[in-house]
C-alpha cells in the first residue's frame, strides 16, 4: 500500500505556536485535577459507575499530556518532561489494569457461551458437528470458571494496586506536578513563536512508516493458521505478530493528540481516525482474550474438556484478531483515498 497522510499540511496555514501547546496542556491539566477530585468525591459515597468514569478521566487526561510531551518534546524544559512523563505512564497504566480484567473476563464469558450454545435446529446438525458442540459443552462451564477466578483474582489484586497508588507518595508527586501544569507550562524560550506543524507532521509519518510496515496481505485473509500455531504452542510469550499492530495504536493515538493540539479540542472528531482506532483497540482486546484463555489452557491436571473449550476459545479470538486488522485495513485503506 503506497503512503499517504492523512491530511496533507497547507503550508499556507496560519502556523500554530507554543502558545497553542501551553492551553492545551493547561486544560488537560485541569481536567485531570477536576477528575482526580471527582474520584475522591466518589471514593465512598457514589456508586461504582461514578468511580469508574472518574478513574477514566484521570486516564485520558495523563494519557493525552504524557503523548503531547512525547510529540512537542523539544519546545517544552527537557528534565521536566522527562520526569513527568514516564510517571503518567505509570499512573495511566495502573489505573487501567482492572478495568482491562474486567473486560476480558466479560469478553471470554460471551465468547464461551456463543461457541457453546447451539445455533441448529433440532435434528439439522451433522452428528460429527453435535458430538464436538457436546465436548465443547461439557468443557465451557468448567472453562468459564476457570477463567472466572483467574480474571477475578487479577482484577482485585489491580484493584488493590490502584488504590495504592492513588495513596502513594508516587502519585502524590505527579498530581502536584500536574497542579503546577495546570498554570504554569515550562516551555523553552523559543517555543512560543515556534510552529507546532514539523514535530506533528513527524508524528504522522512515524505512523504512517509503521503501517507501511505492517503485513497487511496477511490481514486481508479470512484465517490466519501462523497466528493459531504459535498460540497453541507451549511458549507463554506473547504473539509475535501483535507488537506492530500494538505500536501503531499507540501511534495513531499520539497522532490524534497532536491533531488535537493543532486544530484545538472543539475541532469536530475525524471520524476516519476513530475507526481505524476501534478496529485497533478491537485488536489489542482479541489478542489480549487469546493470551488470558492460552494462559489457562496451561493450568496444570485441568480436565481434557475443559483444555477443549479454552482451546476452541483461544482460535475464536485470534479469529478476532484477524478480523480487526482487516477492518483496519479496510478503514485505512479508506483514508488514504480520500486523503489523495
Amino acid at each position: 500500500m503506497a503512503q499517504q497522510h492523512l491530511e496533507p499540511t497547507d503550508p499556507t496555514a496560519r502556523a500554530v505556536t507554543g502558545d497553542a501547546l501551553a492551553g492545551y496542556l493547561r486544560a488537560q491539566a485541569t481536567e485531570f485535577l477536576r477528575a482526580l477530585r471527582l474520584h475522591r468525591e466518589t471514593g465512598t459515597a457514589a456508586s461504582a459507575a461514578e468511580s469508574v468514569d472518574a478513574a477514566r478521566a484521570l486516564r485520558r487526561s495523563a494519557r493525552r499530556i504524557s503523548g503531547s510531551l512525547h510529540t512537542f518534546r523539544p519546545l517544552l524544559e527537557a528534565d521536566w518532561s522527562e520526569e513527568i512523563r514516564p510517571e503518567l505512564a505509570w499512573l495511566s497504566g495502573t489505573l487501567g489494569l482492572e478495568h482491562a480484567y474486567e473486560a476480558r473476563l466479560e469478553r471470554l464469558l460471551l465468547a464461551l457461551h456463543r461457541l457453546s450454545g447451539s445455533t441448529s435446529l433440532p435434528g439439522q446438525a451433522t452428528s460429527e458437528g453435535a458430538a464436538d458442540r457436546g465436548n465443547l459443552t461439557v468443557g465451557a462451564a468448567k472453562a468459564g470458571a476457570l477463567l472466572d477466578r483467574q480474571l477475578t483474582l487479577a482484577r482485585t489484586r489491580a484493584h488493590s494496586t490502584a488504590l495504592q497508588a492513588l495513596g502513594s507518595s508516587r502519585f502524590h508527586a505527579v498530581a502536584d506536578k500536574v497542579a503546577v501544569l495546570a498554570s504554569e507550562v515550562p516551555l523553552t524560550a523559543a517555543a512560543p513563536t515556534t510552529d507546532l506543524r514539523p514535530p506533528a507532521a513527524a508524528a504522522e509519518e512515524r505512523l504512517t512508516d509503521a503501517i507501511t510496515a505492517l503485513p497487511l496481505v496477511t490481514a486481508g485473509h479470512p484465517y490466519n493458521a501462523e497466528a493459531l500455531v504459535h498460540g497453541l504452542s507451549p511458549d507463554p510469550s506473547p504473539h509475535p505478530q501483535d507488537g506492530p499492530w500494538h505500536q501503531v495504536r499507540l501511534l495513531l493515538r499520539l497522532h490524534r493528540y497532536a491533531r488535537e493540539v493543532l486544530s484545538g479540542q472543539s475541532a469536530p472528531v475525524d471520524i476516519r481516525l476513530l475507526t481505524a482506532g476501534q478496529a485497533l483497540n478491537r485488536h489489542r482486546d482479541a489478542s489480549e482474550a487469546a493470551a488470558a484463555a492460552a494462559a489457562a489452557a496451561r493450568t496444570p491436571r485441568i480436565a481434557p474438556a475443559t483444555a477443549y473449550a479454552l482451546g476452541v476459545l483461544h482460535a475464536d479470538q485470534r479469529h478476532e484478531v484477524e478480523a480487526a486488522r482487516f477492518a483496519f485495513q479496510q478503514a485505512w485503506q479508506n483514508q488514504s483515498l480520500e486523503a489523495v
